[in-house]
């Protein structure tokens, strides 16, 4: 298993707000509890709410905020460089939020020569992969919003492509990969997909009602 893949796999495993003892998830994952802490170490790196340490457990709190922040001019590129890929999606209500963001941030800098965000479009190729789940998030969003089915074509992690059917319920953003928790009418029961291993999305000419058991309140985190 990719080490990017067993980050997912932790992630979700710890989405249930349940506190989560290293050797479990080591155990769980076939890997060695040094391995699981690595693993924390670099999930709290990369932003992912964990809390927890060794010896005691690990947990993912239900809220993300940001206290005053005082960024080094590397950190700075590095989240203009984000706005500017987030810049080129197709959804154009992430296309608003990265400009309204990067307007706030301008507000607060002091007086300096700040790199504009056009100045970063050349770095949106190399991160082609990391991004590619970014064409499909404008019909993802709207079928959430009207509860129409989809058609997805998805690669699973070992390469396999399959075709589902499904109702998509939520999605969410985990340190540079986004998920989409759906209910899956192909395997009759809750699915979580990584967007960018999404290789088509269509929407279908069929809305979808609250049904039990088949509702987003009705998951179970790590279940699916």
């Amino acid at each position: 298993m990719r080490r990017t893949d067993r980050l997912f796999d932790i992630i979700q495993i710890l989405r249930d707000g349940q506190l989560h003892r290293a050797k479990d998830i080591a155990a769980r994952l076939e890997v060695s509890v040094r391995t699981i802490y690595r693993d924390m170490d670099t999930l709290v790196a990369s932003g992912v709410p964990v809390e927890g340490e060794r010896g005691v457990g690990y947990m993912v709190r239900e809220q993300i905020t940001l206290p005053p922040l005082n960024l080094t001019p590397e950190e700075l590129e590095a989240l203009n460089l984000g706005m500017a890929i987030v810049a080129e999606a197709a959804d154009p209500d992430l296309k608003s939020a990265a400009l309204s963001l990067s307007d706030k941030i301008d507000a607060v800098l002091p007086t300096q020569t700040i790199a504009e965000a056009d100045a970063w479009k050349f770095a949106v190729y190399p991160f082609a992969d990391a991004a590619r789940g970014f064409a499909h998030m404008a019909t993802l969003r709207a079928a959430i919003k009207s509860r129409q089915k989809l058609r997805l074509n998805y690669r699973r992690i070992d390469g396999t492509l399959t075709s589902r059917t499904i109702r998509p319920l939520h999605m969410e953003y985990w340190g540079r990969v986004w998920t989409l928790t759906a209910w899956c009418e192909s395997r009759n029961d809750f699915r979580v997909f990584r967007v960018d291993l999404i290789e088509q999305a269509d929407a279908l000419p069929e809305l979808f009602v609250d049904e039990p058991g088949k509702r987003l309140i009705d998951y179970e985190p790590g279940h699916g």
